[in-house]
């Protein structure tokens, strides 16, 4: 699995945790919701730093906690 779809994976979590859309997440967060869906789509597989603070500042929870899931254990190498 690379970065960007585990980052996806857990994004579409949490919005199933905290029982809200993707949409609803964007405007909690400030994230515009072209960004947010780009992201959730596939079509940006580069979410950045910021932006996963953002997700995190909105949903009161630690960049910590977003990147402990298993999903980002043993993730493919990226060389590009």
């Amino acid at each position: 699995m690379t970065i960007g779809e585990a980052v996806r994976i857990k994004i579409t979590d949490l919005c199933k945790e905290h029982n809200i859309t993707v949409n609803k997440l964007a405007t909690i967060c400030g994230i515009t919701q072209s960004t947010l869906n780009n992201i959730v789509s596939g079509r940006n597989n580069s979410a950045t730093v910021s932006t996963i603070k953002k997700i995190c500042d909105g949903l009161n929870i630690s960049i910590n906690d977003f990147f402990s899931d298993d999903l980002f254990k043993d993730l493919e190498q990226e060389l590009k």
